[in-house]
């Protein structure tokens, strides 16, 4: 017989907003910012004033764990969806503060006109104004006499329908009387099958990540420090990106600002650099990854709730286990020392600007190695090899643009039972053959887009050789990234679309350089023919035209450096695709060299 995965309910707003406020069903403090305006609040009430549903909110029960001393703890219910909703309804009917999508702790007044039964957000003039009640938290949150109230409203409004007041008032007196269906997950379910479900009931079809319910599970959790560890990673998420937050913790958030975490994340408050601004899942991966030496954050899940594995029960020490674990992690993760030697790392493989970071999961666990060799006391000088090498490896073979999520286990796995060394030596020796480098990487370079992870580990090939941009005598590639240089074309785009060739053609990869953008007004729509013989004359003594390469062997060697086959002197239109080969070819090589140097 198949069993129930969950039961649903109708439940009064005010049964609903006291289990909230008993703790009954636990909505993590800053599950995610509240990003609702005042006007979608304001709609929420109208919703529930004139009868409309107003959706279903789904929470899922934390299993029973079976304590130290041999009792059994109830779990709590988790609020999974709904939470814009459920603060929605605590602002407006409890007068609760909200974190807002600025992390700025405010209030969300919504005011009622019992005359035009109209709602609105409070604004100076409704307050001045007799005929609205300019918030309603006042009036639901039951602490006045709904007889009393409607006779103030009257006597200040005597010119007014007195039985329209009194009907409109009594109506609004009773919207937290108003219904709610609450679907409830059973507590066996895992974690697939409770995102298959929130999926299918989700008329949106909002995918609900892992990483989220795991940020459910620890906020709810206060027996070991949950809440704290879920502002930690919340905070130092937020702070990577806007550091201006640090006063607004320090100032709003006085018990955190106590805290060790706090502490070591205060070195983000004068940092700008955006190379890797991890997000909460990427903070959540790279910790647990680390610690557990698995991959699937749906363990994760199992093991904060107490799962044992072989016993299929729950138990408290395992649970706690599991939080001290994670907080280990996410104390190495945040660690300044550690977060900024890694970037130092990824800097010096060429990767110098956040632009060239395409995939955050190689990033991810490329920051796993640094961490779990530093842990294994690897040779400082190793895990800086190690580390460049497997980032590149991950983005040119796109080891986890599929499912990043098996990826990382298989791979912590095997970190875990051999050296690092042995298995990248396996990895280079099974992927990246000769036949990668001379045959797959040429023609995955038979591409028009810019953002192509084989394009971006050319362009580090060039910042960590120090390579001049094209025809520049001094401004480097990595000058030309760092400051917002242009992308140009050594076909120049003009020519080919005069030529009759289409989009796709003349933006290809291989016709692609970094140069100053004075040198390509310079070149205009000329043949390269054309103005590589003016090049040539300014190398032989004429007035310089395009750069301040004056020299034939200096041209040459930025050719070199550029990958531009040295038959581009005499190259028309009519060599163009040939051109096109001979560069791919020379960009996988600069490649393959630049990769085993690392």
């Amino acid at each position: 017989m198949d069993i129930q995965k969950y039961n649903v309910n109708q439940h009064l707003i005010e049964t609903l907003l006291s289990w909230i406020k008993s703790g009954e069903i636990a909505i993590p403090e800053i599950q995610r910012p509240f990003v609702w305006d005042g006007a979608k609040v304001r709609d929420l009430m109208d919703s529930l004033y004139q009868g409309y549903p107003i959706g279903y909110i789904i929470t899922w029960r934390n299993p029973n764990i079976r304590l130290k001393d041999g009792s059994t703890s109830e779990g709590k219910k988790i609020l999974i969806d709904g939470q814009q909703r459920v603060t929605a309804l605590t602002a407006a009917i409890l007068g609760d503060y909200v974190i807002n999508k600025n992390y700025k702790r405010v209030r969300i007044k919504i005011a009622f006109n019992p005359i035009q039964e109209k709602f609105a957000v409070q604004t100076p003039v409704i307050v001045k104004d007799k005929q609205w009640i300019p918030d309603i938290s006042k009036v639901l949150s039951g602490q006045i006499n709904s007889f009393n109230f409607t006779n103030d409203f009257i006597n200040n409004n005597p010119d007014l329908n007195q039985d329209d007041i009194v009907r409109a008032i009594n109506k609004l007196f009773n919207l937290a009387k108003k219904q709610i269906g609450l679907i409830d997950l059973a507590a066996d379910l895992d974690i697939e099958t409770v995102t298959e479900i929130f999926i299918r009931i989700n008329s949106q079809g909002v995918i609900l990540s892992q990483a989220d319910f795991v940020m459910s599970k620890i906020a709810a959790n206060e027996t070991f420090g949950g809440q704290e560890l879920r502002k930690a990673i919340d905070y130092f998420s937020h702070l990577a990106v806007a550091p201006e937050f640090y006063q607004f913790i320090a100032e709003h958030d006085t018990d955190f600002a106590k805290t060790d975490y706090f502490q070591k994340m205060s070195w983000l408050k004068n940092e700008s650099e955006d190379l890797y601004d991890p997000k909460y899942t990427d903070v959540l991966r790279v910790a647990f990854t680390t610690q557990f030496n698995r991959g699937k954050l749906s363990d994760l899940v199992s093991l904060l709730s107490g799962r044992n594995f072989e016993t299929r029960t729950y138990e408290e020490e395992i649970a706690e286990a599991s939080f001290k674990k994670l907080s280990n992690g996410i104390h190495h993760f945040i660690n300044e020392t550690n977060f900024k030697r890694f970037l130092m790392i990824i800097k010096s493989a060429g990767f110098i600007t956040s632009k060239m970071i395409r995939s955050q999961n190689a990033i991810n666990f490329a920051y796993i190695v640094y961490l779990k060799l530093k842990a294994q006391g690897e040779n400082p000088a190793n895990i800086e090899t190690y580390v460049r090498r497997w980032y590149v490896y991950s983005v040119l073979t796109g080891r986890y643009s599929g499912s990043p999520e098996s990826m990382f286990d298989f791979d912590i796995r095997q970190i875990e039972l051999k050296s690092f060394k042995d298995y990248l030596q396996e990895k280079e020796d099974g992927e990246l053959s000769q036949a990668f480098w001379n045959a797959s990487l040429v023609q995955s370079l038979n591409t028009s887009v810019t953002s192509s992870p084989y394009f971006h580990v050319y362009l580090a090939s060039q910042v960590r050789a120090n390579d001049k941009g094209f025809l520049s005598k001094e401004i480097t590639v990595g000058d030309l990234l760092t400051y917002r240089g242009d992308i140009h074309h050594i076909f120049p785009r003009n020519y080919l679309k005069k030529a009759g060739l289409p989009r796709g053609k003349y933006n290809q990869i291989a016709n692609y350089v970094y140069m100053q953008q004075e040198v390509n007004i310079k070149v205009g729509a000329k043949a390269p023919s054309v103005y590589f013989g003016e090049i040539l004359d300014q190398c032989n003594g004429s007035l310089l035209k395009y750069g301040g390469i004056n020299e034939l062997d200096e041209l040459k060697i930025n050719l070199i450096q550029n990958c531009i086959p040295e038959s581009i002197f005499t190259m028309n239109i009519d060599h163009y695709d040939e051109f096109l080969l001979l560069r791919r070819k020379l960009m996988a090589n600069k490649m393959r060299e630049y990769y085993f140097s690392l």
